[in-house]
């Protein structure tokens, strides 16, 4: 009897474990589908269709160069990987910030906007996170295509290091799956947590190694920077792709760990709330 309890209890231990990728193993279809309605309704109308996905990370990558590069004479201290033009050091940052920005912003409203899904109890809700990620994911692949054609185009070469990127995002996924199940959730009970989103995605920009080395930075304002989630994963992309280094690997395994730990409880936390969704709505 007490080897039955046992072997249920670590059954249901199991079950619960995979719960949060559901939508990559029983529920990949739907997940897909979403994922593409996401990426082509975004460009839907437009002329230049899904041209769009290159073209805006090479004005955005123009409007943040001409400003820091040639208004504000920033430049990157040469010590700290300064050695490369300004333009791709600031790009690697802006992919990775643009990637977690994304999800964070468009997380409130996620279940807001879809709220003919909630009426339907047949429906699993939690699915529609991993969509809008795996959205940004794919933009964060086009980026990473217009990153190294920039790369080729200015110093005429590229760091066979640039193979570890997969692995120095990976551990930002868990950590922006459950931003994404905390902030949806969020979003039913307090609308503001819109206005919210938009200013914290700013001040993680600004606050970040996106635009500057932390390095360079006073001693004392250092500890704002490295608080910030994306610093880390910034600097090591950085690492690999510029500096042809290998990442480093435990701190990218504490950061995984630390991760998925706020994934599970971000999912834990939505699938606890979303009971109440339907009379909110």
């Amino acid at each position: 009897m007490e080897n039955t309890i046992n072997a249920v209890g670590s059954v249901a231990f199991l079950r619960g474990l995979l719960a949060p990728y559901r939508a990559l193993t029983s529920r990949w279809t739907l997940t897909f589908e979403l994922t593409k309605r996401d990426i082509l309704g975004r460009y839907r109308g437009a002329s230049f269709g899904l041209f769009w996905s290159l073209l805006s990370p090479f004005l955005t990558l123009l409007i943040y160069t001409f400003a820091f590069g040639f208004v504000f004479k920033s430049k990157w201290p040469h010590e700290v990987g300064g050695d490369h033009p300004y333009a791709i050091i600031l790009y690697m940052g802006l992919i990775v910030h643009g990637f977690f920005s994304e999800c964070l912003t468009r997380s409130p409203t996620l279940i807001t906007n879809n709220s003919n899904l909630v009426k339907r109890v047949v429906f699993p809700l939690e699915i529609l996170p991993w969509s809008i990620m795996l959205s940004a994911l794919f933009h964060v692949g086009v980026n990473l295509m217009v990153f190294t054609v920039l790369l080729l185009a200015l110093e005429h070469g590229l760091y066979l290091s640039m193979l570890w990127l997969p692995i120095v995002f990976l551990p930002l996924l868990p950590l922006t799956l459950g931003v994404c199940w905390f902030f949806a959730s969020f979003g039913v009970y307090l609308r503001d947590i819109n206005q919210i989103t938009g200013v914290l995605s700013t001040a993680m920009l600004f606050v970040s190694s996106v635009m500057i080395p932390v390095n360079s930075l006073p001693p004392g304002y250092r500890v704002f920077f490295e608080i910030n989630p994306l610093t880390f994963i910034i600097d090591q992309a950085r690492e690999v792709a510029l500096a042809g280094h290998a990442p480093n690997f435990v701190g990218l395994a504490l950061y995984a760990l630390g991760a998925f730990v706020f994934m599970y409880f971000g999912y834990a936390w939505f699938m606890l709330t979303r009971r109440g969704f339907a009379d909110v709505l």
